[in-house]
């Protein structure tokens, strides 16, 4: 196999019609490009002219060493890593273009020196991380909700859920509050949002308005922005969504707001986001231009206290696997990552 650098528009050309994330299409790779440190290089892996695997990389040159990423830190971006596409069915040889692929790229790359650092967080196509393992890399899984959405009708989307969710869902619906799809004024007010929100929390990992606003004027076929307003038109909450191939991510935003009802006098009060997240679950049941997606991805189930909540959308649990550089230890190589997240 022969391991080729590639533009940014032969990487357009050669992105399969399925199996890679939103964050692989060159629109984002581009934007991603312009908001981080580290050199974007794209990498094809051809068995003569036929391209069989791709991989994105963000290569940052440190005064000691190098540090190699797919996604880069920080920046919001939940799965990247290596697209493999091999051209026969048969598991050997789909194993053997993985192998080859993952043995290339490492020695392209140089990712075994001592004094490089590498992170991988693939992709949900990329299903064999061994290489890698084989390679003396550390490889772990991590997860995701997949909530699915390829069904006759929102009734039996909630089938899945569990019974308070479901009760909040319908109760939502009842209120006098609205859900409409808005544009980037609504999307800086979101990403404020949830930056205030990490203040309180002395938080870090907050994605910058600028990187989200490029992000969206970069992909107006492939993102959404969705916000809840009272009756008086008053902002609540919202989230921004990105679509890919069969799948639309919860991407940003979500911040957890209540709203007390004034129709039946108890002032009982209802989750914002139960109404936000049933209207982007309509939109994939009534909106043509969902027709191809199957899935709605709450995007992490890593983290104890968010999984309480996402888990009762009954969504599927999803494996996927983060590749780290274990040459330094393991420890320090976390360590150069958290430094980095906060430095990019």
């Amino acid at each position: 196999m022969e391991i080729k650098r590639v533009t940014l528009d032969e990487w357009g050309q050669l992105l399969p019609a399925s199996g890679f994330e939103v964050f692989h299409t060159p629109e984002a790779l581009s934007v991603l490009d312009s908001h981080t440190s580290g050199d974007l290089q794209l990498l094809g892996g051809f068995k003569g002219t036929s391209p069989v695997a791709l991989l994105p990389v963000f290569v940052r040159e440190l005064s000691v060493g190098r540090a190699v990423f797919s996604p880069p830190p920080g920046m919001g971006v939940p799965r990247l890593g290596p697209i493999v596409m091999p051209n026969s069915p048969k598991r050997s040889k789909q194993e053997a273009v993985t192998r080859a692929f993952i043995e290339g790229v490492i020695e392209e790359l140089d990712a075994n020196d001592p004094l490089s650092l590498l992170r991988m967080q693939c992709g949900l196509s990329f299903t064999d991380p061994r290489p890698f393992h084989w390679e003396g890399f550390h490889v772990e899984p991590a997860f995701t909700y997949l909530v699915d959405v390829d069904k006759p009708d929102l009734e039996t989307i909630l089938e899945s859920f569990s019974r308070s969710r479901r009760r909040e869902f319908r109760r939502a619906a009842e209120t006098e509050l609205t859900v409409t799809r808005e544009g980037l004024e609504a999307a800086e007010r979101i990403v404020d949002h949830v930056g205030n929100r990490y203040d309180e929390r002395d938080d870090i990992g907050q994605v910058a308005w600028p990187y989200v606003r490029d992000l969206l004027d970069a992909l107006p076929d492939r993102s959404r922005v969705y916000v809840a307003r009272d009756s008086t038109g008053e902002y609540l909450s919202g989230i921004i969504t990105l679509i890919s191939d069969g799948m639309v991510y919860f991407w940003q935003g979500g911040v957890s707001e209540s709203y007390e009802t004034t129709d039946d006098g108890d002032g009982s009060t209802v989750s914002v986001n139960s109404l936000v997240h049933r209207t982007i679950i309509e939109d994939t049941l009534m909106d043509p231009e969902f027709s191809n997606v199957g899935y709605y991805d709450l995007v992490g189930a890593n983290t104890r206290r968010l999984c309480a909540y996402k888990s009762k959308f009954g969504g599927q649990l999803s494996p996927y696997y983060v590749v780290e550089s274990s040459g330094m230890s393991t420890t320090l190589a976390k360590a150069g990552y958290r430094f980095l997240t906060r430095h990019r």
